[in-house]
């Protein structure tokens, strides 16, 4: 009973990570513009992330524009769109097989090894997912953070951390209980697998109390007599059952 809400609040918990992920991936809001110094011109804000530019002046609505070539973006920018997908698909993946593996689901059953093993895959799945999104996160924020402190950099080429990062670093922290939960809830020793026996529940069995052991009586068998048999001579047998002209076989085995 105790694993069953564990693994239901596991797979809550992925789901959170799930959406905060695919939240984080579209937002714009990775680099935001940084008001230091004297630029004292806030009316227009300028967002940059994994999909497309966008502007924001005061009382207009937000402008965007895609990147027009893959090929023309930042090798960090090409990889961090490539981690966020991987992300979005093993997570999503995740919490669909760890559906399988529930107790509280009858997808797979009579068979607990073969669910904790499932609960174990798709843990892992999550757990891998969380880690896609940590990486391109993290980087982001230390490029921004390097060169927010870089003197070669003049303000207007300084950035500060958008809200799509701190989305993305408590979408990792959900992924990681949610994984941690699914694993560890679900790693159980072969011996304790051994002990646990699965009954149907529609089958009928009966409990019978023990019987005492009765001595019984030891009964000894008839052992046959053995019969003597005759040894061979090496006379000639002189007794034969009919008249015959020829010996007898038993006459010929005993000349040998």
């Amino acid at each position: 009973m105790a694993n069953s809400a564990l693994e239901i609040v596991g797979l809550i918990l992925t789901l959170i990570g799930l959406i905060g992920t695919a939240a984080s991936t579209g937002m714009p809001m990775w680099r935001v513009t940084a008001f230091i110094g004297e630029n004292i011109i806030v009316f227009e804000t300028r967002f940059e992330g994994l999909w497309m530019n966008c502007f924001r002046q005061a009382n207009i609505r937000m402008q965007c524009k895609v990147y027009d070539s893959l090929l023309a973006l930042p090798p960090d920018l090409q990889a961090a769109r490539g981690l966020m997908c991987c992300a979005l698909a093993l997570s999503g993946l995740g919490l669909l097989i760890s559906l399988l593996g529930l107790q509280c689901t009858s997808c797979i059953e009579n068979n607990d090894r073969a669910k904790r093993m499932v609960l174990i895959i798709a843990g892992t799945m999550i757990m891998m997912a969380c880690i896609c999104v940590l990486i391109p996160v993290s980087w982001t924020g230390h490029v921004i953070i390097r060169d927010f402190y870089n003197p070669l950099l003049i303000d207007a080429q300084r950035r500060e951390l958008g809200e799509a990062l701190y989305i993305g670093w408590v979408a990792s922290a959900f992924l990681f209980a949610g994984g941690c939960m699914f694993i560890c809830c679900n790693l159980q020793s072969e011996d304790n697998d051994s002990e646990r026996y699965a009954y149907l529940k529609t089958s009928d069995y009966r409990t019978y109390p023990p019987q005492p052991l009765q001595p019984q009586q030891l009964v000894r068998l008839p052992q046959p007599e053995p019969q003597f048999q005759p040894a061979l001579s090496r006379h000639p047998s002189t007794n034969y059952s009919y008249y015959s002209r020829y010996p007898s076989v038993h006459s010929g085995v005993a000349y040998l």
